[in-house]
């Protein structure tokens, strides 16, 4: 026996249908056995015990047995698609199961031929043109039909679940921007309902039944707010609301059932318009019309009751009552005399597809209310007039809704059989045959109908008929239930899709309130969510006409459209891993145009109503990010800025900036005393001083330092929730800025914080300056404060960082309070002017800027005319563009008196107050080393030993109450620093805070801890707030622009 065929199988290969998941057979058709139509899971097995899975459960790598997948197992796609598992879990209600031709092509044919098709199609091309109804259309066709392709695209990247758009945008750009413009699509939808009943209502009183309307016929005009033709549209309309609500409530199924029943008589009603153009050029049987030279007569004034429309000729002549009309009943003198030399002729409404009729309608007739022709006042009741303005914006923003409808396949997405199949082929089929239908209409009326029947908007001509009713063959009836049963199928459309979206988004938990509208019945149907809708949809009905719900209804929709477009373009140019949809036939480029032609038509339609849509879109966005929605399926917006981050690092260069760009990159560091539960008020109160440095502005990173074991779960642990108490204490300050932990162990301190400063940060993008507080000098941690100070000033001067350090931070302001007084700059050292940008960088702040910058320079004796350095100095400061004030102080001997002189100098005013400068100083005593050097526009400030004196250690201690050690070897430095601290005290013992220039930072850690952190507590002692700067030699202020 052959050894290889003794050999066992340990796994069995199956081709798999990737859109339903069944067998394929070798030739790679669908498998035929029984066994297809079950459901397979983890516990199901075929024949032979072989097992087809898509679990891959026992393949797990280290998988925790005490964790359990939903519904007891996980797909092998479960990391690939988008949403997570959780969000994929199955419903338990039954789905309608729908295909292409019943879900999505000929409901989205049924929403988009809708009633704005029939009543108002004809009259845009009266008003516009031929030419300029086909640049309308084109914008509204090309709109939808970038819209779709973009629509398909992002329909195909991944599941689709119910809630249709809502949820392809919230899945893709986030939970935030998802449920706003998720909330404006629903309210788009549920105003269309309205504004599809009130068009019926329209048809129905206008055409059907006219003597239906309350008030009688004359009052078909009266279409102002509170006219009596907007009552009849109110009540009829609340009536046919709540009709379509019971059809809605008996589910989806039957309300599809519908759709080819409508859909049928509106293509019988658009084929009897073509038919009538044909037949109307043959027989030349069109109604006829009565024209006073160019203005149309209605037919209520001169043909009399119960007489056919076919006898307006005979009636079309200067009877005497009709004389009485123009001339009798209180008109103006001008209709008169209009009426007496004009001619009156009866020509035909309808004479059929001919080339003298469609280059008639070339021209553009835009005319204001109450008009019959462009500048001509009509007289109102006597000649048809226009009863609204009209532009070229206005006829777009009127006709818009009557291409809209492009999203009702997909708000039925939780009903479809194959989402991903369905959308995209019924969609952009749906959407390509209704512009077709609209280009070929159009063209039919302009040359078919003379332009000025064409503007005859309610037919007043013709008896109050439907201009396109009258065109049409066999009859006109075909037409008018054709219009009607549009809309009334229309609006069931909007009105089964609205609550479906509604309940998507409750069941999303995004937004608190709307919780309730997430449960359904037990046929899936959300009842709830539909008695919401007709509440709202009842809400827009009392804005009565349709031209009035019809401006208002585009931006709902458009809104939703642009950021479909837009997910589509910025996945297509982030190129995101995850961004790999079925459908191939986009770019980003179209996608662009999309939302380019989206935005356009908002704000050249009505830009109060764009600005109110993107206020309102702005507005749930921040209500949403304010209640911290968190759900599995991530947010889009943070890849786009991840993105954009990325590129932006990737154009700056990663080099010193130029002096001009320079600008403090704080580095902050901490201790570890804070926890998640205890605050820190040292280093709470150092980010308040951070936020007012920053003003929002540059990076910040706060890093806490944590003794530990980075293995340990424990230290891990706290490092987490120090982390977490860090965040919160940048929220509360508003600095702006990342917080980091790091755990080190207690002999890796310097290899931690050197590691730290050089690889903070990435690219061109990193600290510059680092931000520590004074060390404590007493108590338990000491020691570990001062080793860990001493360690952060050599790596930060190591690493040429802009070193700040804050002494009395506890004494420094929040960002609740504002202070008043000085703000003292001690410059004693060439520096660059790091103190003085420093010091400008508070003063921008809030809580600083009630201060007074002051610039102090301390002097005794000078190689030069004093008045000379002052001037020297404020041109410098001037430059600089400071508000500051210059003082010189002169230090005395400890013989001379004690009224030490300030030479002071406003650099603001050109009056110089100097009646307090005194040059009677003793050449060899005192700072006798401070001297100014000019050199090529510059001011160099030398400080070497500054005081020379023989007084004792001990008179010196008892004086400072310091106990000195002979063995630091820097004793005069301390003097120093004794002397220094006087001076200072005395002139700022009052200002609100002293900036100081770092004094040169020692290379050995030892003599920094021992020497100079004591040289820098003498140097501040009795200070409330100091600020200690020392400057990196690159932070050179420019002067120049």
């Amino acid at each position: 026996m052959d050894i290889e065929s003794e050999k066992r199988r340990v796994s069995v290969i199956t081709q798999i249908d990737p859109h339903s998941f069944k067998e394929l057979s070798e030739n790679g058709n669908l498998s035929r056995t029984e066994s297809d139509n079950k459901m397979y899971d983890g516990n199901t097995y075929r024949r032979g015990s072989r097992k087809l899975t898509t679990t891959l459960n026992h393949l797990a790598l280290f998988k925790d047995d005490e964790i359990h997948p939903p519904h007891g197992h996980t797909t092998f796609f479960s990391p690939y698609i988008t949403p997570g598992p959780g969000e994929r879990a199955q419903s338990e209600k039954k789905k309608a199961n729908l295909g292409v031709m019943l879900g999505v092509y000929l409901p989205t044919i049924q929403h988009i031929l809708g009633v704005t098709m029939f009543i108002r199609l004809f009259w845009v091309v009266g008003i516009a043109g031929v030419p300029h109804t086909m640049i309308l259309l084109f914008l509204c066709c090309s709109c939808t039909l970038l819209t779709s392709i973009s629509l398909s695209a992002v329909a195909t990247n991944g599941i689709v679940e119910s809630g249709g758009s809502y949820f392809m945008i919230s899945r893709n750009l986030g939970a935030e921007f998802g449920s706003a413009v998720g909330i404006l699509f629903y309210l788009a939808n549920t105003v269309a309902t309205s504004m599809y009943l009130v068009g019926g209502v329209e048809v129905m009183l206008l055409y059907i039944f006219p003597n239906l309307t309350i008030g009688g016929e004359e009052v078909h005009g009266d279409t102002s707010v509170w006219g009596m033709m907007s009552h009849n549209y109110r009540i009829y309309g609340t009536l046919f609301l709540l009709l379509e609500v019971l059809i809605c409530a008996m589910g989806v199924k039957f309300v599809q059932l519908l759709a080819p029943i409508s859909l049928g008589c509106v293509i019988l009603s658009i084929l009897a318009c073509f038919g009538g153009g044909i037949e109307k050029a043959v027989t030349h049987s069109g109604l006829h019309v009565c024209m006073l030279n160019q203005q149309l007569l209605p037919t209520k004034i001169f043909l009399p009751d119960h007489a056919p429309l076919s006898d307006v000729c005979k009636y079309c002549i200067k009877s005497e009552g009709l004389s009485d009309d123009f001339c009798q009943n209180e008109t103006e003198t001008l209709f008169c005399s209009h009426f007496a030399a004009g001619n009156l002729k009866c020509i035909n409404a309808f004479p059929g597809i001919n080339a003298t009729i469609l280059a008639s309608n070339m021209v553009s007739m835009y005319m204001k209310a109450g008009e019959s022709l462009p500048d001509i006042k009509a007289d109102v009741g006597l000649e048809v007039f226009q009863d609204v303005d009209t532009t070229f914006f206005v006829l777009l923003a009127i006709y818009f809704p009557a291409v809209t409808g492009i999203f009702t396949g997909t708000n039925m997405s939780g009903d479809l059989k194959d989402p991903q199949k369905s959308i995209p082929f019924g969609t952009i089929a749906a959407t390509l045959s209704t512009s077709f239908i609209y280009y070929a209409l159009a063209i039919l009326f302009g040359a078919s109908i003379p332009g000025p029947v064409l503007r005859d908007k309610y037919g007043k001509s013709l008896a109050s008929s439907l201009v396109v009713a009258s065109l049409s063959w066999p009859s006109p009836w075909v037409v008018i239930i054709g219009s009607f049963l549009s809309t009334f199928g229309a609006a069931l459309q909007c009105l089964c899709s609205a609550p479906r979206l509604l309940q998507s988004i409750a069941k999303d938990d995004v937004i608190p309130f709307l919780r309730p509208f997430a449960r359904v019945t037990s046929k899936n149907e959300p009842f709830l969510g539909l008695l919401f809708t007709a509440f709202i949809a009842e809400f827009a009905i009392l804005l009565g006409a349709v031209d009035a719900i019809a401006e208002v209804l585009d931006f709902f929709f458009l809104m939703c459209y642009a950021s479909v477009n837009l997910i589509c373009a910025l996945h297509s140019l982030m190129k995101a891993p995850n961004w790999r949809p079925r459908f191939r036939y986009y770019h980003w480029s179209l996608s662009l145009l999309g939302a380019f032609l989206c935005f356009f038509i908002m704000f050249s339609s009505r830009w109060q109503y764009a600005l109110i849509s993107i206020f309102l879109t702005m507005t749930i966005y921040k209500y949403v990010e304010w209640k911290g929605a968190k759900k599995e399926w991530g947010d889009g917006i943070r890849g786009l800025a991840l993105t954009t981050a990325q590129v932006s690092l990737l154009n700056v260069e990663d080099k010193d900036p130029h002096p001009k760009n320079w600008r403090p990159q704080l580095l902050i560091m901490l201790n570890s005393y804070m926890s998640k539960d205890i605050i820190d008020m040292r280093s709470l109160s150092l980010l308040h001083l951070a936020s007012q440095l920053k003003a929002g502005r540059g990076l910040a990173m706060v890093v806490t330092l944590i003794n530990g074991d980075p293995g340990k779960k424990e230290d891990k642990k706290k490092a987490n929730d120090i982390k977490v108490r860090l965040q919160k204490d940048i929220e509360e300050t508003r600095l702006k800025g990342f917080a980091k932990t790091l755990i080190y162990f207690k002999d890796q301190v310097p290899g931690c914080i050197s590691a730290l400063f050089q690889s903070v940060g990435i690219g061109g993008l990193k600290p510059n300056t680092v931000l520590i507080n004074f060390p404590k000098t007493q108590g338990k941690f000491q020691f570990t404060e001062k080793d860990l100070f001493a360690e952060e000033l050599l790596k930060g001067s190591n690493s040429e960082y802009c070193i700040l350090i804050a002494k009395g931070i506890t004494d420094f302001p929040s960002n609740d309070e504002k202070l008043r007084g000085n703000v003292d700059i001690w410059w004693m050292a060439e520096d660059g002017g790091i103190l003085m940008l420093m010091a400008f960088l508070l003063s921008q702040n809030k809580i600083w800027k009630g201060c007074t910058l002051r610039v102090l320079l301390i002097a005794n004796s000078f190689k030069g005319n004093t008045k000379d350095i002052q001037k020297q100095f404020e041109k410098f400061v001037y430059l600089l563009r400071v508000d500051a004030k210059v003082y010189i102080v002169d230090q005395k001997t400890p013989d001379s008196s004690d009224n030490n002189s300030l030479n002071k100098t406003d650099i603001n005013d050109e009056k110089k107050d100097n009646s307090f400068s005194n040059n009677s100083t003793p050449k060899k005593e005192g700072y006798n080393n401070v001297t100014f050097t000019k050199e090529t526009d510059e001011i160099q400030i030398d400080l070497g030993s500054p005081y020379d004196s023989n007084e004792s250690e001990n008179e010196r201690d008892s004086t400072m109450n310091f106990k000195m050690n002979e063995n630091l070897g820097c004793n005069h430095k301390i003097r120093e620093a004794m002397m220094l601290n006087n001076i200072i005290c005395e002139t700022s013992n009052d200002s609100q805070l002293v900036l100081l220039s770092l004094p040169k930072i020692p290379r050995n850690k030892d003599q920094i801890i021992d020497d100079y952190i004591t040289y820098l507590n003498i140097l501040t002692m009795k200070l409330p707030r100091v600020l200690l700067i020392g400057g990196s030699g690159k932070e050179v202020v420019a002067i120049t622009s």
